[in-house]
């Protein structure tokens, strides 16, 4: 993989870089991007800033300054893409966030500098939970009195960010998404072999009206101020 091109730009080193961007220098070697080693005839063997960038000799010639010949992936996510091929792929699924389109870019969910501490560990900010998402979600990420417990595990155990072939983003499109976590138990005596109980509720019926959310019961899938179960 080769780092982005500008024409007549040399690479210069992370030093140079240092001079004005201290504080994301500073906390990038504990980014996962710091790990980009690239072999390239200007650049061999050596990782950093211009890895993302390009080469920074005509942005330092100008004095810096944002999008003055240099490469801005938040701007445009073909950076990104060059190494992230899965991720280019997910986003022409039929359902997805709208990046291609222009709508979206990559940092406003990862950081690829890695100066939050928190985001790190999930993929460059994806560990913290439900936080990037409520920016624009805020209905569905809002504190509930009857919570849906799998939100404390973060959106991404049922949706997908990038992108996906199901409605929503929904990493599953039928009820076994829901039966990830509400296991089908054994019902009580003989009568209930074979049956679906979710609780202490016989289910076996009611699946086949449609998915959970879909049929008209638990509609308030992300939480319910009103109901224990969600139903409203």
């Amino acid at each position: 993989m080769a780092p982005p091109q500008i024409e007549g730009a040399t690479f210069v080193g992370d030093r140079v870089c240092y001079d004005c961007h201290t504080n994301i220098s500073r906390v990038f070697p504990a980014s996962p991007h710091a790990r980009l080693r690239l072999d390239h005839s200007q650049m061999a063997g050596q990782q950093g800033c211009e890895s993302c960038h390009g080469p920074a000799s005509k942005h330092v010639a100008v004095g810096g300054g944002r999008g003055r010949f240099i490469v801005n992936p938040g701007h445009d996510p073909e950076a990104c893409f060059s190494c992230h091929l899965e991720i280019q792929a997910a986003f022409h699924l039929p359902q997805h966030h709208p990046v291609l389109e222009g709508k979206m870019n990559c940092v406003q969910c990862h950081d690829p500098h890695g100066m939050d501490i928190m985001k790190p560990a999930g993929g460059l900010a994806m560990s913290r939970l439900n936080q990037n998402c409520a920016a624009c979600h805020r209905n569905q990420t809002r504190r509930f009195i009857f919570e849906h417990e799998a939100m404390r595990e973060g959106c991404t155990v049922c949706h997908d960010p990038h992108g996906s072939i199901n409605a929503k983003m929904l990493v599953q499109r039928d009820s076994n998404l829901c039966l990830k976590c509400h296991a089908q138990i054994q019902g009580p005596g003989a009568g209930g072999i074979g049956h679906l109980y979710i609780g202490k509720i016989d289910h076996t019926d009611l699946v086949r009206y449609g998915t959970c959310w879909s049929a008209g019961c638990h509609t308030a899938i992300h939480g319910s101020n009103v109901h224990p179960r969600m139903l409203y």
